[in-house]
């Protein structure tokens, strides 16, 4: 059985960003990520290292065990608002840069793996986490979820159609601002009606090229 990372190795894991599993550390600490299958090194320069899926699921596991000397680990994975949550993360500065944060991240993610280097279409961790990938892009614009108890606001749900979201906004311009972010975001976007209510929503596409 794989020992489980040390307090250290922890440390260095649950701090990675948590939309691009890039890790900071001294050449020590990352070399002893790599050598144990928790982190590779990129190959492409500026040579970041990221978390392979082992690496995610330790950071995902609950610490085995802890000292009582060690702090416990602050904070969770991110999550964007994908509108209507009963346990939504509030609004405010710390949200606001958090969000920033994390766009920059999936941005930079795209770089790194996009054989051109390219930052305007979306990458493969989008195409796999559909919903949080639109919601973000939504988000980090600056456009209001909605709240629980409210009809206002975006609503981002995933579809039966591949690789297809759907976004609700009940005010028209707003609709169409969301469309434009999307498509600015590197998303194929189209406007449809539902055809009982008429309700106008848009289905959404990550766009390959």
């Amino acid at each position: 059985m794989t020992r489980p990372p040390t307090a250290a190795q922890r440390r260095v894991i649950d701090a990675a960003d948590p939309v691009t599993g890039r890790v900071r550390g001294t050449e020590a600490q990352l070399a002893a990520l790599v050598k144990r299958g928790l982190a590779f090194r990129h190959p492409r320069p500026p040579h970041d290292h990221f978390l392979t899926p082992a690496g995610h699921r330790a950071r995902d596991a609950e610490p085995t065990a802890p000292s009582e000397s060690e702090a416990p680990a602050a904070g969770g994975v991110f999550a964007a608002r994908i509108g209507g949550e009963e346990a939504a993360p509030k609004s405010g500065p710390a949200r606001l840069r958090e969000v920033r944060g994390a766009w920059q991240g999936l941005l930079e993610l795209r770089r790194m793996t996009h054989p051109d280097g390219a930052m305007d279409r979306p990458c493969a961790w989008e195409r796999t986490h559909l919903v949080q990938a639109a919601a973000l892009a939504l988000e980090a614009a600056g456009h209001p979820p909605a709240e629980p108890d409210s009809e206002e606001g975006y609503r981002v749900r995933a579809t039966p159609q591949p690789e297809a979201v759907a976004v609700r906004e009940p005010d028209g311009a707003r609709l169409r601002a969301c469309a434009a972010t999307l498509e600015e975001a590197g998303w194929q976007v189209g406007e449809y009606t539902e055809p009982r209510t008429r309700v106008r929503y848009l289905l959404a596409s990550p766009r390959r090229a």
